[in-house]
Formats: C-alpha cells, sequence, structure tokens
C-alpha cells in the first residue's frame, strides 16, 4: 500500500528540512509575492494596504521561520507543542476569528477583508 503523509507530518518534515538548512530564507518581497498569490486565490482577502505595517507583520512571519523552522504567525505565541502550533502557521485560519469578522482583518493585520 503507498504511503501517504498527513498534513502534520508535512510538516514535521519540512521543519526538518529548514532546521538543516537556513540559507534559502525568503526576504520580504518574496514572502509578499507569495501572500499576493494567496490573496489572488482566496479572492476576498487582500494584503494589508498600509505597507509599513505589513512589512513589519511579514518581516516577523520571517523572525519566527529563522527561529523555528516554520512561518508562525507573528502576533501569537507558540506553546512549544508542535501539534497545536501548527494551527498558528501563517495564514492561519483568520476567518473563523472574531476579530476578522468584526474589523475586517486578521489578527496582526496583516490580511484585510477586500
Amino acid at each position: 500500500m503507498p504511503y501517504m503523509p498527513t498534513g502534520k507530518q508535512i510538516y514535521r518534515d519540512r521543519y526538518r528540512r529548514s532546521k538543516k538548512s537556513r540559507r534559502n530564507r525568503m526576504n520580504v518581497n518574496e514572502l509578499r509575492q507569495r501572500f499576493e498569490k494567496y490573496c489572488e486565490k482566496e479572492g476576498n482577502v487582500r494584503l494589508n494596504p498600509d505597507k509599513k505595517h505589513a512589512d513589519i507583520a511579514m518581516d516577523g512571519v520571517l523572525q519566527n521561520e529563522e527561529k523555528t523552522g516554520l512561518k508562525y504567525c507573528p502576533c501569537r505565541i507558540q506553546t512549544g507543542d508542535f501539534e497545536k502550533d501548527i494551527e498558528l502557521l501563517c495564514p492561519c485560519n483568520f476567518f473563523a476569528q472574531k476579530t476578522w469578522q468584526e474589523k475586517g482583518e486578521c489578527w496582526c493585520g496583516l490580511f484585510v477583508k477586500s
């Protein structure tokens, strides 16, 4: 029977690989391009038009990647429990959050309703 990894196993494998090699770290502009593609795909979300705010948040995502090997949301604290922390990867599931429903933005304000 073929082996099919679960989502958590895939993230765990990415984490292990990224811990071994930091030389491929993205910069803010590359991350911006990736997130813009995500926004296009979703259709009802865009990056915060305040470029300075968005750049600070994206820099936080990249700093988390440098420390942990994964792109965690910059405004949410990891528990240290890998299984729980997977939910904090950026972009997180902000559509279900009260902040998104009331303010039209994710926790850190990186993504806003379009």
